[in-house]
């Protein structure tokens, strides 16, 4: 769902850029402030963060559409993370993607912020799931319905933001009722295959750790380190299967928005029709930043899980910096 520039005006990507920025900045504060409560945060941002983008690279076929989709991953890592750290996490996961891989337009990034990290992470999670499993010992079917609900809510919010953003930009020739419609549809195929993957993760880690989830906080022992050190070694190891290994398995089909734009234009692609200096300055940048662009590397799903792991602890080691000066100065 990653939206390309040809889909936005400036107008919009401004706007949709600075509410971005405005949440990623109250992200920053929400877990600066959880850090403090609880000191697993930030191994667990970086690894889990490795851990979506290489699962990311795995598209997966929808039978009888010709059509592909791939996890977004935010009801998953809210699961684990709460909503705000997550939603910083699969942002870093969407910042790679764009600057590095040139997935996703540079102007776009804050309409692909919102339409996957928010909806997922800040609207699905705490309106679908956490409700749903606020019992305090939900079993695993209940567990399986809120990540199926939630998944399909968070995709099929973000395919409406999609077409949204892109009636509001003015600068396509696609029909808005009819476009909605294509996107809702094979999104809600994509939700439940994404709700599927979701609910059998967290149904084993239920059965296994549930002291994982964001609800609850693994005591300050030397067992529960040692035991946090194995969670993380393990989804390491997930981390390079999925993205050294079960990457080049993925499917070769056009995902879900590509679909719907070839099925209304014939083409996967739209060409650019607008160029202001915002935009091709943008376009410069990503070009010089994209050094490995469509994933044209062996080694992109390694790599790129390890720059997510390095950005992911570059902020909150900036957000700790700040803390600290903070209480320096008050002190």
């Amino acid at each position: 769902m990653h939206m390309a520039d040809a889909l936005i005006s400036t107008p919009v990507a401004l706007a949709a850029g600075a509410a971005a920025t405005t949440l990623l900045g109250i992200a920053g504060y929400k877990v600066n402030k959880q850090k403090g409560e609880n000191s697993r945060i930030v191994p667990l941002m970086g690894v889990l963060g490795a851990f979506i983008f290489a699962a990311q690279m795995i598209n997966f076929t929808i039978p009888g559409t010709g059509s592909s989709g791939h996890i977004i991953g935010g009801v998953l890592l809210a699961a684990f993370l709460g909503p705000w750290a997550a939603f910083l996490t699969l942002s870093s996961v969407l910042i790679i993607q764009c600057l590095v891989f040139a997935d996703g337009g540079l102007l776009a990034l804050g309409c692909n912020i919102l339409n996957m990290g928010a909806m997922s992470t800040l609207v699905a999670y705490p309106l679908i799931f956490r409700p749903l499993t606020s019992h305090k010992a939900p079993g695993a079917l209940r567990l399986m319905i809120a990540s199926v609900l939630a998944c399909l809510v968070g995709i099929e919010l973000g395919a409406c933001c999609v077409t949204l953003e892109t009636e509001l930009s003015g600068i396509t020739a696609l029909p808005t009722s009819t476009f909605l419609a294509v996107m809702t549809g094979i999104h809600l195929a994509i939700g439940l295959g994404e709700g599927l993957a979701t609910g059998a993760i967290l149904c084993f880690v239920l059965r296994t750790r549930p002291d994982l989830l964001a609800t609850d906080r693994i005591r300050s022992t030397s067992s529960g380190r040692r035991s946090m050190k194995n969670v993380l070694i393990g989804f390491g190891i997930a981390t390079i299967a999925l993205g050294g290994g079960l990457a080049f398995f993925a499917s070769e089909y056009p995902d879900g928005l590509e679909w719907s734009i070839q099925k209304l234009t014939g083409s996967t692609e739209l060409a650019a029709t607008h160029a202001d200096s915002i935009t091709t300055s943008l376009e410069s940048v990503q070009k010089a930043t994209s050094v490995m662009p469509d994933y044209d590397s062996s080694f992109s799903g390694i790599l790129g899980a390890l720059m997510v792991i390095i950005l992911v602890w570059s902020i909150t080691s900036l957000l700790t910096a700040g803390r600290r000066r903070r209480l320096s100065s008050e002190g």
